[in-house]
């Protein structure tokens, strides 16, 4: 018999009873639906209890947690990594533009250029006539090349660069009794003031020739005995803060055309340069030093 009281009269127990079965009609109802449309397998639906269908419904929730976390966390750690790649690009990116800027910086800045005389390409510096000749000491161009002798008077004077600190200032010769002052350039009017180094030749102390020359029998005659040093006899050169001592390696006599022993060298090297012999000036004589080590 169909119970017709209201609801206010149903007991909290009644009331969530007839709660239970309506939830359970109505998933009957959706079962037979899905039968009807084939999406359902056989089963006894009157057996469902509404507390187990509670339950499944709670394990299915619970067990899709952690897979929403793990999700979650996945695409996290994929949002991380991109974010960390796009500034790991944009930082490369930077340091590309700052080297290829560089690179055209350099490319543009020209070097400065030091003119140098073609006479110091051909022929030894510090050629003269001997004192004793008619008219005196004078250049003497006839060392040069007779094919090269017009070019060579034609072309401009020497350009002398502003002192540096790392200029030579003074060479000092304990065997021979030299102490002199250095002079940048070893052109005539240059060599009448002490002893010259060659434009464009190493500084003291770095790899390279730093090639100097003086008289020996004009101007004060500074290397007038340069051919007696002997080997292991030390050369000094000054800078305005340091001192370098170089050791003789080596002596020539050669031809004023001999310019081969003012070219560049690997190591840290120095070439003295005179006339030679003494009022006959003809030859020249060459000293090799190499930079002494410690």
């Amino acid at each position: 018999m169909k119970d017709r009281r209201s609801v206010d009269d149903l007991s909290i127990e009644e009331l969530e009873r007839v709660l239970a079965i309506k939830k359970r009609e109505a998933r009957l109802k959706k079962i037979q639906r899905y039968r009807a449309s084939g999406r359902a397998a056989g089963g006894s639906p009157e057996l469902a209890d509404p507390r187990g269908l509670r339950g499944e419904e709670a394990g299915e929730e619970s067990l899709s947690r952690p897979r929403r976390k793990l999700w979650d966390n996945l695409l996290l750690a994929v949002e991380i990594a991109a974010v960390a790649g796009l500034a790991f690009v944009l930082i490369s990116g930077l340091d590309v533009l700052k080297n290829l800027n560089q690179e055209v910086a350099q490319a543009i800045t020209q070097p400065t250029l030091t003119p140098t005389p073609l006479i110091e390409a051909v022929v030894l510096p510090s050629g003269h006539t001997p004192p004793t000749s008619p008219g005196g000491a004078q250049p003497n161009d006839a060392e040069i090349p007779e094919h090269l002798r017009a070019l060579v008077q034609s072309f401009p004077p020497v350009v002398i660069p502003t002192p540096g600190p790392q200029q030579a200032t003074r060479v000092v010769i304990a065997a021979i009794g030299v102490d002199a002052p250095v002079v940048q350039g070893d052109t005539w009017e240059q060599l009448k003031k002490g002893i010259a180094q060659h434009i464009g030749t190493a500084d003291p102390g770095k790899n390279g020739n730093a090639v100097f020359s003086a008289h020996n029998d004009i101007f004060g005659e500074i290397f007038r005995d340069l051919e007696r040093l002997k080997i292991g006899d030390e050369i000094v050169v000054y800078t305005a803060s340091q001192q370098y001592t170089y050791v003789v390696a080596d002596k020539r006599i050669v031809q004023p055309t001999e310019v081969g022993v003012m070219a560049s060298t690997r190591n840290a090297t120095v070439t003295l340069i005179s006339c030679y012999p003494y009022l006959v000036d003809n030859m020249r004589v060459v000293i090799i030093g190499q930079l002494k080590s410690g």
